[in-house]
């Protein structure tokens, strides 16, 4: 599976990146910062969140949707983080599926990267790829380097292609991300990673 967290700038950087996954590319988990916008246009965060996913179900020949409680995670569709709520990975009845939780915040984000990223890294171990894309703030960079720990490939953008360079920055830093890269190869760089993880063995994570 593939894991992916941004935030200022991450709406068209994810767009980007879903135009070019084939249909039929690992499933995917998608952790966006969305503001709420109630004061400027009247939109709800729900409604802004909504709005995202069917951008992004338009633009890519994957099945795009807003996650719900216990998804399972299947090739050829994209699940994305509810507003408000974390997004988390555990296993069930012999699959991958999502959670989505009211916990505190993290970073003073609901959903957060981190959250996400932690939770692949316990359940996945290597058999998941993590993209940590344009963003302010730390968030996404310890969760990228766990992921990195226990074997995953995980990639950050890099700073030419960022709106802002806050997030992958951090992971670069921390030498989190096994490999650092401009936009326009991400998602080339994701679906192979994503498709060669797919191959491997599951074995034990440490805790």
């Amino acid at each position: 599976m593939i894991a992916i967290g941004a935030s200022t700038g991450g709406t068209e950087a994810i767009e980007r990146l879903l135009r070019d996954f084939p249909a039929d590319a690992p499933g995917t988990l998608v952790v966006q910062h969305l503001p709420g916008e109630e004061r400027v246009t009247g939109r709800t965060p729900e409604r802004v969140s909504l709005d995202f996913v069917r951008q992004l179900d338009a633009a890519s020949a994957m099945t795009v949707r807003e996650a719900c409680d216990g998804d399972r995670i299947a090739p050829g569709t994209v699940l994305v983080a509810p507003a408000g709520r974390h997004l988390e990975v555990a296993h069930h009845e012999g699959a991958l599926v999502v959670r989505t939780t009211f916990g505190l915040q993290v970073h003073h984000h609901r959903p957060a990267v981190d959250v996400l990223f932690h939770s692949v890294a316990r359940t996945c171990g290597r058999r998941a790829v993590g993209a940590l894309l344009t963003g302010m703030g730390t968030d996404g960079a310890r969760g990228l380097l766990a992921m990195r720990a226990v074997g995953a490939h995980t990639i950050a953008q890099d700073e030419a292609t960022s709106v802002v360079y806050g997030m992958p920055r951090e992971a670069a830093l921390l030498n989190a991300a096994v490999e650092v890269l401009p936009l326009e190869q991400m998602a080339q760089a994701l679906v192979r990673a994503g498709r060669a993880a797919g191959h491997l063995r599951l074995r034990a994570t440490p805790p």
